[in-house]
């Protein structure tokens, strides 16, 4: 019995993390309004090394329409804006010969809809991971059956993670319409 519980622990451990990362990626995806996460994971070439944005400069937001990246060193500015053009956030940066300014433009409708397709993929993508943790937990579940644990254990414990598989799914499915209304809100 304690085996069940480590492992209905361990699987729900996974779901949460899996939740957390599509909550992370969805921050990512542009709203209508300037934030600094939307630069999250932008790499700008420093030294010549690869290197997150936010270890070269600070990421801030003036108004609801504008970023401003000021780098450490003047040096970056060039690498920045390089980055961000060849990003696919659709940003076009400026420069100032002191800091990167960005106008964060209106969305279009075309684009909110490609917004909301990327933020249906990343919610799927999510349910994928809860679905492969259930099928894990579940082999391991089945393993311990053939351990000698009793048949009517197991089938507890299975409808114990399918009840966790399912309070996950709804929760991606709470994030995904908050960040729809978000996206589709002009």
């Amino acid at each position: 019995m304690e085996e069940i519980n480590m492992y209905l622990d361990e699987a729900k451990d996974l779901m949460n993390k899996a939740i957390k990362h599509v909550s992370s990626e969805l921050v990512k995806i542009r709203a209508g309004k300037a934030t600094p996460s939307m630069l999250e994971g932008l790499m700008v070439v420093y030294y010549g090394n690869p290197t997150p944005i936010n270890q070269v400069a600070s990421v801030t937001t003036p108004d609801a329409r504008t970023l401003m990246i000021k780098p450490w060193e003047k040096n970056v500015i060039p690498e920045i804006e390089k980055a961000i053009i060849n990003s696919d956030l659709g940003l076009n940066p400026q420069n100032d010969g002191e800091q990167v300014i960005i106008n964060v433009p209106q969305l279009t409708e075309e684009r909110r809809v490609t917004l909301v397709k990327q933020a249906k993929h990343e919610g799927e993508q999510g349910k994928i991971s809860v679905r492969n943790i259930r099928k894990e937990t579940n082999d391991n579940l089945k393993q311990l059956q053939k351990d000698g644990v009793s048949e009517d254990e197991i089938k507890r414990a299975e409808d114990k993670v399918q009840a966790l598989t399912d309070e996950f799914n709804k929760k991606i499915d709470e994030i995904l319409v908050k960040k729809e209304s978000e996206i589709m809100t002009v």
